[in-house]
């Protein structure tokens, strides 16, 4: 269910966004990506639930800094 819930986060306001747990986040989904290459047998199951909550929260990470960082509308315009 963490995946499904991520791509729906997807779709809310980029103000919402913590970019501490959207580092963290993806940080765990990436490391669990391993370690389902890993261990014997592969665990694909895992590697593809990780690997779409990884591309999720990749989307939130630049959602994120495009909204934090990225050009804002001219003051008075």
């Amino acid at each position: 269910m963490i995946p499904i819930a991520a791509i729906a986060d997807t779709q809310k306001h980029p103000k919402i966004i913590s970019g501490k747990m959207t580092l963290a986040l993806t940080l765990y989904s990436l490391t669990f990506m391993r370690f389902a290459m890993r261990v014997h047998p592969r665990n694909m199951l895992l590697f593809a639930c990780h690997g779409v909550n990884a591309a999720a929260q990749l989307t939130q990470g630049c959602r994120y800094l495009k909204y934090r960082y990225g050009m804002k509308p001219e003051q008075g315009e």
